[in-house]
């Protein structure tokens, strides 16, 4: 992978993870939260979700870009898996937000624009990674030949 895309990963990688730990205040308070006031939207279990979404993406951008290197990929084969990558790790941390401020879970297509909006990142992201792991694998593979 060419020296750009890894250092634009990085760039990505960096803020997806900020945004991650930006999701760690709400879901301190959260959890810090008496039974009596909630001072923000959404529950334990969402913001969790959140600033977790933010952290690990940001640290998959981080390896690939570590690895990228020593990949074989044509110039193709590396803008897929850098628009793949961007793809999971803004779509993965997006939807995860939108949860707990609009009440969505995203596990299926139903009731309310945020659950939906949610549920369609989702599926983006896990079509996005599988498509950039499996042209990551093959690029692996053929350097290591």
């Amino acid at each position: 992978m060419n020296h750009r895309l890894r250092s634009l990963l990085v760039v990505h990688g960096a803020l997806v993870f900020l945004v991650g730990m930006a999701a760690g205040f709400p879901f301190a308070m959260v959890l810090l939260a008496d039974a009596h006031s909630q001072p923000v939207p959404g529950d334990v279990r969402a913001w969790r979700m959140a600033h977790l979404e933010g952290v690990l993406n940001g640290l998959m951008l981080f390896g690939v870009a570590g690895v990228g290197r020593d990949l074989a990929l044509t110039r193709r084969a590396q803008l897929v898996v850098f628009w793949s990558l961007l793809l999971t790790a803004w779509g993965n941390i997006i939807a995860s937000i939108i949860g707990p401020i609009f009440g969505g879970r995203g596990l299926a297509l139903g009731p309310g624009l945020a659950n939906n909006i949610m549920f369609l990142l989702f599926m983006a992201a896990v079509f996005a990674v599988i498509v950039a792991m499996a042209v990551i694998v093959r690029g692996g593979w053929r350097a290591g030949r």
